[in-house]
């Protein structure tokens, strides 16, 4: 299976050992063209495509909307059997399926808060060929009743996005993606394909390895983007800084807020100044979130305010700026972020705006986002509690979770409260999901003359069933979605009527009915301990930990560090670049020019400081008010050209 041969016409053989069996593969150029309309690939698609066809174990970084989904969904067309999908985002899952579906191809989503026969539905018909597509949340890939069901599959590709996620080296570790290999003892001919957006040195060997990969295999592209501009603006008016920047910089807009809170205050802000703006959090209904989200894609609203709960997925080509508020808790989320700017390839502006307590709510989180294991067992034991769950039961299970409602019920501090759900779900304990929309449903369990004599014996529910029966096709035999408020406008009565009638038919077992669901997801992936009992590994925690801070340093030294900004970003990533030209740096804001008596001043200090002791340049700063800083970096250029100083692994040393 290791021979190349050209995308537009490719063999392959299935690992059946009858020879019989080797069937012709499609070929991709004519699934793209018959299902998506393009007449060629992106930038690296093919070639990731072609290593996957090829058999190979694939990782493939593309920066975000770079279109990764292109590169699973073709090969997955391409063979015969189905193409399992792994991803953490439910809404972007849900997101997928429907498009797929609308392009006539199969395709179905398993994830938390989904009932029982639903999921045993859904696997039964990919078992027995009827999907093309499966998409899984990596909680329930690792169920016994998955695993069971992909053994009998014809899985053709296994696709893992959000690849970072298996790495405790990356910024968005998630443990159920550590038992993804353990799949691939039921398939062991089919080829991985890993994707992300982001990845450092360590966290793209961590992936392969974690993965089983049988041999390395990456595909990279560039994370250079030379039409985005990044910018960091020492600035502690932001509010008047933000809208100075919208004001200039036409054309549509993300800005990104800490809280949600904020985003409703900035938005309101932009419009007091006749700027089209709106905001987006995860709080928000489904019904919110979709309206706001496709009315900013349109170019209704121009600039949209939000949380990071906003923006994946979301392919919109000329989003001119991207503004943030404050400094993200890493590069990878601020790059990921940034980078949905200028995606049709014209300039555009990626402005960090900084201020000095933004560093210092950075390294306070590092300890909120740590709490002790006492508090995480006080948050443990309230779940318990919360749900009435007893010890020894639970095991994924999921129910709808309102931390505000939870910590107002057991009293605790809400962040604080996150950060322990956090690292429980990072120990493996429970697992979190993002606010998901589950339309009501209904299934008849009764035959038709029960549902007849049913409606004999009660007259007043009678135009009810008709009406349910009228609006919907198959509910004999499978759920069938309903819209509680369609069906009142029907029958021309208040929906507070309505419901009740659903739930007493549902108590007296004539219907199955299932209310629409619109909230987060706490699912339990192991069954609840006494919480006196419950364990975390000390040492990965403290691993986290360490790696966290690290982040935040990094993270704070691109903000302040006076060196060309996609230079530090991509040599974050493992890139080496020249200054790019386009950023604050290159542009020579922080350029000054240096009087010799004012060298000779800074010369003796820095003198001082490195005959004590090796620094780099960023702690040399640190000695520094942050308004000389132009004149010491001037300073440290002079005396390293002058041989005074030598750099050795990015620490400074005096030479005497």
């Amino acid at each position: 299976m290791g021979s190349q041969v050209s995308l537009t016409s490719y063999f392959i053989k299935y690992s059946d050992p009858k020879p019989s069996n080797a069937v012709f593969v499609n070929q991709p150029h004519e699934i793209l063209k018959k299902y998506w309309g393009y007449d060629g690939f992106r930038p690296m698609q093919d070639e990731v495509i072609q290593s996957v066809l090829d058999g190979h174990d694939t990782l493939a970084l593309m920066p975000t909307g770079g279109g990764k989904s292109i590169c699973f969904q073709v090969p997955g067309l391409c063979k015969e059997g189905i193409c399992i999908v792994v991803s953490p985002l439910i809404a972007l899952m849900k997101d997928q399926v429907s498009n797929l579906k609308k392009r006539g191809i199969t395709a179905e989503a398993i994830f938390s808060g989904m009932h029982y026969r639903d999921i045993d539905r859904i696997l039964d018909n990919c078992a027995h060929g009827a999907v093309k597509f499966l998409y899984l949340s990596p909680e329930r890939l690792t169920t016994d009743l998955a695993r069971e069901r992909i053994k009998r599959m014809d899985v053709n590709l296994l696709a893992v996005d959000e690849a970072h996620c298996i790495s405790q080296w990356g910024y968005d570790f998630r443990p159920p993606y550590l038992q993804i290999a353990e799949i691939r003892q039921f398939i062991p001919d089919t080829p991985v394909l890993a994707l992300t957006a982001t990845a450092t040195a360590e966290v793209i060997n961590d992936i392969q390895e974690r993965l089983d990969f049988k041999k390395k295999h990456v595909h990279k592209k560039s994370f250079s983007r030379e039409n985005l501009a990044y910018v960091v603006l020492p600035e502690e008016n932001k509010k008047e800084k933000m809208l100075d920047i919208v004001r200039k910089i036409k054309g549509s807009g993300i800005v990104y807020a800490r809280n949600r809170k904020l985003t409703k205050e900035m938005a309101r802000f932009l419009a007091e100044h006749k700027i089209s703006a709106d905001y987006y959090h995860a709080g928000l209904t489904t019904e919110q979130r979709s309206r706001k989200q496709d009315d900013w894609v349109a170019g209704k609203i121009r600039i949209m305010v939000c949380t990071n709960a906003f923006g994946m997925g979301i392919d919109k080509p000329d989003v001119r700026s991207v503004v943030h508020l404050d400094l993200p808790d890493s590069l990878e989320a601020y790059f990921q972020e940034a980078g949905r700017g200028g995606r049709d390839g014209k300039k555009s502006f990626a402005v960090l705006l900084y201020a000095h307590g933004d560093r210092l709510m950075l390294e306070r989180s590092l300890e909120v986002s740590f709490p002790p294991l006492s508090e995480i067992r006080q948050t443990y034991r309230a779940l318990g509690s919360f749900f009435q769950l007893a010890v020894g039961g639970g095991e994924f299970q999921s129910f709808d979770f309102d931390i505000t409602l939870f910590c107002k019920n057991f009293k605790l501090d809400v962040l604080k409260t996150y950060s322990c759900l956090k690292i429980l779900e990072q120990e493996g304990w429970i697992a979190m999901t993002e606010s998901i929309y589950l339309p009501s449903s209904f299934m008849v369990k009764v035959n038709r003359e029960q549902l007849y004599d049913f409606q004999l014996k009660n007259p007043k529910l009678d135009i009810l069933i008709k009406t349910l029966l009228r609006l919907t096709e198959g509910a004999f035999n499978n759920f069938a979605n309903i819209n509680e408020y369609q069906i009142a406008r029907v029958l021309k009565a208040p929906v507070e009527s309505v419901i009740p009638a659903l739930h007493q038919m549902d108590k007296e077992n004539i219907i199955d009915y299932r209310p629409a669901k619109d909230k987060p997801q706490i699912v339990f992936i192991r069954e609840r301990v006494n919480a006196d009992n419950l364990t975390i590994d000390l040492e990965q925690y403290n691993f986290r930990k360490e790696r966290y801070a690290w982040r935040i340093r990094k993270a704070i030294e691109y903000a302040t560090t006076p060196r060309c900004r996609s230079e530090q970003l991509l040599a974050y990533f493992g890139e080496k670049s020249a200054p790019c030209g386009v950023c604050d740096v290159c542009l020579g804001r922080t350029k000054s020019e240096l009087s010799t008596n004012d060298y000779e001043r800074y010369k003796l200090k820095i003198s001082q400081l490195l005959k004590k002791e090796r620094l780099s340049e960023r702690q040399i700063l640190e000695a520094f008010s942050s308004n000389r800083h132009p004149f010491v970096l001037k300073a440290l250029e002079f005396l390293l050209d002058e041989g005074l100083i030598v750099r050795e692994s990015d620490l400074l040393t005096w030479k005497s």
